[in-house]
Order: C-alpha cells, then structure tokens, then sequence
C-alpha cells in the first residue's frame, strides 16, 4: 500500500520534515543549521536538496550560507553537503529532467550547475544572472533555458545554463519580479511582479510582454495545476487569486492568514498551503476550500507531496 508524503522546510525552525498526508502527523524531523530554505527532489524521489539560505529573510543583514544539503528520502538523513562556495545565500533551486541541480545565489546573483549533485559536491558552472538580488529560478525540463528573477534590479533575464558563453537578456516586466512558472508547452514564463501586484505573461523566445493582469496585493508564487489554471498567493491581503492563462481572475480564495507557499498533489485536484500561523491547509481544487488543516512547527515554507 502506498504512502502519501509532504516534505516541507520549516524555515524558523529548522528543519526539513516528513508528515503523512493521510493524518497530519510529522513522520520525522530532521535538524540543519539554522535557516534552511527552498528545495527539490529528483526524479526517482530518492534525494532531496535543501539550500541553506542562512539568514532569515532578505531583509536581515548577513553573509548566509554557501551550501546545499542532500537528504535521501529513503534513509530520512542528511547524507551530504554540496558547496557553492564562494558564493552566498543559495534561494532559488530547480532540476531539470536529467537530474542536473541549479542553484541560484541571490547573494553573488550567479547561477551554479552540478551536473551530477547525486556524487558531485561542487558545480561544474557557473553563470551570471545579469541582475541583482536574484531571488528565484525557472527552468525548462530539458535544462536549455532558465530565467533568474531579480528583485533588485527590476528585471527577468533569460539564461543559457549549457552555455556560459551566451549573455544574460533582460526584460523588465514591473516592480519586483518574484513568482513564475512556465506554461505546460514552456513558451510562456508567467511572472507575478510583487512592487505593482501584476502578472504578466512573458514570451519565451521574443521576451515581450504578450499579457498583464491584475493580482491581489504583494503577490509572491505562481502555481499552475493540471487544468491550467494559476495560482497566486497574495501575501499581504490573505488571498488566493486563481487566472485563467488569459490572465482574467476567475475566484479568489479568501484565507485568515498569511499564504506562504503553495504546492500541488502530483495526481490529485489538491493543494497544499502553507500558512504563516504554522498550519498546512489542505486546498480542494474543484471547490476551492479547505478539506483540513494540519499543525506544524515554526514558519513553515516550501513543500512537495511525494508517493511511496
């Protein structure tokens, strides 16, 4: 019989954690230097990697930290520890559908690329983003195309990560660029842009901006679920907006806190929402309520539902 997993980083506290989906229950807490933060998962569900952000958030001062952690889901340890030093403050992570690792270093603004993380401890590139304060990465599956999302500087800049020596592109889609995802066919980046609380949608191949609409106040992640549809969490107004690929909003999901981050089940209508108040809140996606809630410990983030 199978078993339904959450993975989640409780940033605040800590930890990277397992809990079953079916009752709540934390499985297990594994404990990391303080701060850890974004994560992914391979394809076999064998590893996860954990960047150790090391400060708060991006408004504490501080160097951070220079390191991802590997955790192998099977055994529930921290087996190993990837270095990305000299750079700092490793936020946005992808994979691509070779298992190659991307690590994004907000702090040096470079990309990093361990082509094989599952042996490797240090990348084998690196590329800059072309901008400043970059916070979060896209990837397409093959790994052909990323694009770094850069608080600071304003803009979204199309990289090459196969191939250093093609220069960063920038586009400037609005204020505070943060939230992404790629539509189902990869030629669109939708970007939610926090500073004038938009989505926009981005031509891969041309940079234009093809679509803009408008979200609730501070909006941080995009989601897109197996019918198309996008998921924004609007930080400071306690809300879900949920767009068509149009761009036109079509419900919004009113919440009694803060949403976090989001993640969605792997074959099911189901979302999970992580809540500042330490709860996970388990998302209907044919109705859009809530089926449930589970505690959690402090600042709970990132999450993924793996099946084994």
């Amino acid at each position: 019989m199978s078993q339904e997993i959450l993975l989640l980083v409780q940033k605040c506290a800590h930890t990277f954690s397992f809990y079953d989906v079916s009752t709540g229950d934390a499985i297990k807490h594994i404990r990391l230097p303080d701060f850890p933060h974004e994560f992914v998962v391979d394809s076999q569900n064998r590893f996860a990697y954990v960047g150790h952000y090391g400060i708060e958030t991006s408004s504490h001062e501080g160097e951070g930290g220079c390191s991802v952690f590997v955790i192998d889901l099977e055994k529930g340890e921290h087996v190993r520890t990837l270095s990305i030093w000299p750079f700092r403050r490793p936020h946005g992570l992808a994979m691509d559908d070779q298992d190659r690792l991307y690590v994004l270093s907000e702090g040096d603004s470079t990309l990093l690329i361990f082509d094989q993380p599952h042996i490797k401890d240090v990348p084998d590139r690196a590329i800059p983003s072309g901008g400043y304060k970059s916070h979060l990465v896209a990837l397409t599956r093959n790994g052909e195309t990323a694009f770094a999302l850069n608080l600071l500087s304003n803009t979204i800049t199309r990289l090459k990560p196969q191939d250093p020596t093609v220069a960063p592109l920038p586009v400037q889609p609005g204020s505070m660029p943060e939230g992404n995802c790629f539509s189902r066919d990869e030629r669109t980046l939708y970007v939610a842009t926090r500073g004038d609380n938009s989505i926009v949608a981005v031509d891969v191949e041309t940079l234009e901006v093809t679509h803009r609409g408008r979200t609730g106040s501070d909006p941080t992640r995009i989601y897109l679920d197996r019918h198309d549809r996008l998921y924004v969490t609007n930080y400071a107004e306690h809300s879900i907006s949920v767009f068509n690929t149009a761009l036109e909003e079509i419900h919004r999901i009113e919440l009694d806190t803060y949403a976090i981050a989001m993640s969605l089940h792997p074959t099911r209508d189901l979302a999970f929402v992580t809540l500042k108040d330490q709860r996970v809140g388990m998302l209907d996606l044919q109705t859009f309520t809530f089926q449930r809630y589970f505690h959690t410990l402090l600042e709970p983030d990132v999450s993924q539902v793996i099946v084994r």
